[in-house]
């Protein structure tokens, strides 16, 4: 039977087979209609508007490479797979157009929509697609662990035009393994043993070189008034690695919680079969690895770091400044500090007027923060603000006691829950 025949355009299998004919390790299919990717939808209609099914594919890459001390190793080895992963999603496209399929590939990573700064960059959350293909599902690292290939992997999605006549769908078991290996290597305590994972302080170290840093390395070439005074912030090595990262592509920092995961067939044996060796060759050098750590002060990274002998402690400041209310709404858990909020108690009713009207209330309790919704009790300090003063207040263009003077910014009950709460956030 020949590719051109109608069963083979809807057929699952045969879609299966031209993707791992054209390189691809694994694929999965999701349809559009899927419930548990709602959320999804508008931005993947934006990225193809005939969408009918997603193709979650992947890429395997060298673990023995993404476990190397040397970073110009295990950066290449990103680079490479992502370059494979783009040429077989392009291959599979090229395959399914002789087909009358039309789509479009996703980026795996970069290039990203920075239009949309500081919220959410990315068209497609791969993750997601892939966890709903059944690819595999999320381990305590945060990463997608395939059943045979463990978490080396990249992923891809690809957007097509037309419906299956079979879709793929989670898989029941989950794979990792609950070693807690990732939490132990982590350099800035971004994975906690419980499961809770800080964003911010794997963003800031991991991403120093690219989105994470990129912005306090120019505020801070742009703030200093000579040479000298640049070098105090920033040595040569670091804007030499500044360099490399514009010039050759993404350089990340660490990949450890990749590394050391033996979740997956291929690499559970070399783990079971001799714990001590796995973790003498494998997690120790990485966890013993002289290096610098970039972290904000006083936060949940800064004291994590501040406790291994082996890494050298490097400051930064949070660039990731919010534009807006949904913005600063949606960043409030992520840039939340643990360390600040120690002893803190308090609820805080917003309620914004002007370009962004919105009501939601703030709650910090055990060091913890949650945004509530449809709050009735009054019984807490409320701030009520036009929504752009906030905004310019959040990101310290203009002072709270402006603000305030000016009754742009008003506070009913204890106006300190206010100092505290903002002192609670990186």
């Amino acid at each position: 039977m020949t590719e051109t025949t109608q069963e083979k355009f809807f057929s699952n299998s045969v879609l299966r087979q031209i993707c791992l004919d054209e390189g691809a390790d694994d694929v999965g299919f999701v349809e559009i209609t899927r419930e548990t990717i709602s959320h999804e939808v508008k931005d993947i209609l934006k990225a193809f508007n005939r969408t009918k099914t997603l193709m979650s594919i992947i890429k395997k890459a060298n673990r023995d490479s993404v476990q190397s001390q040397s970073l110009p190793v295990v950066n290449d080895e990103f680079i490479k797979s992502f370059r494979k992963l783009s040429d077989v999603s392009q291959a599979v496209i090229n395959r399914l157009n002789a087909l009358g399929i039309r789509g479009v590939s996703v980026p795996a990573g970069f290039p990203m929509d920075f239009s949309r700064w500081p919220g959410k960059i990315w068209d497609i959350s791969h993750k997601t697609i892939a966890t709903e293909a059944g690819i595999g599902n999320m381990g305590l690292n945060r990463l997608v662990i395939h059943p045979i290939y463990g978490n080396t992997i990249s992923l891809g999605t690809i957007l097509i035009d037309a419906g299956l006549d079979k879709y793929d769908h989670p898989i029941e078991n989950k794979i990792c393994i609950n070693c807690k290996l990732c939490s132990f290597v982590c350099p800035v305590g971004a994975i906690d043993k419980t499961g809770d994972f800080n964003f911010m302080s794997c963003a800031m170290h991991n991403y120093h070189d690219l989105i994470g840093g990129f912005q306090d390395w120019i505020e801070g070439v742009v703030s200093s008034k000579s040479i000298k005074a640049y070098r105090a912030k920033h040595n040569d090595t670091e804007t030499m690695n500044k360099w490399q990262s514009l010039t050759l592509g993404s350089m990340y920092r660490c990949s450890y919680c990749m590394a050391v995961c033996p979740a997956g067939k291929e690499s559970l044996k070399d783990y079971t079969n001799n714990k001590k060796l796995y973790f003498e060759t494998i997690v120790m050098p990485l966890r013993t690895k002289k290096e610098n750590v970039y972290v904000i002060p006083n936060t949940i990274g800064h004291v994590s770091a501040s406790k291994n002998p082996d890494k050298t402690l490097r400051f930064v400041n949070n660039t990731i400044r919010p534009n807006s209310i949904e913005s600063f709404k949606k960043g409030i858990t992520l840039a939340f500090n643990q360390v600040a909020a120690k002893g803190v108690n308090l609820k805080l009713l917003f309620e914004f007027t002007g370009k962004e009207p919105d009501t939601f209330c703030v709650s910090i309790h055990e060091s913890k923060v949650e945004i509530l919704e449809n709050v009735s009790d009054t019984n807490m300090t409320k701030l009520t603000a036009d929504s752009e003063t906030w905004v310019k207040v959040i990101n310290n263009r203009t002072s709270l006691l402006s603000a305030l003077v000016t009754g742009k910014v008003k506070i009913k009950w204890n106006p300190l829950h206010v100092g505290k709460f903002k002192k609670c956030l990186m």
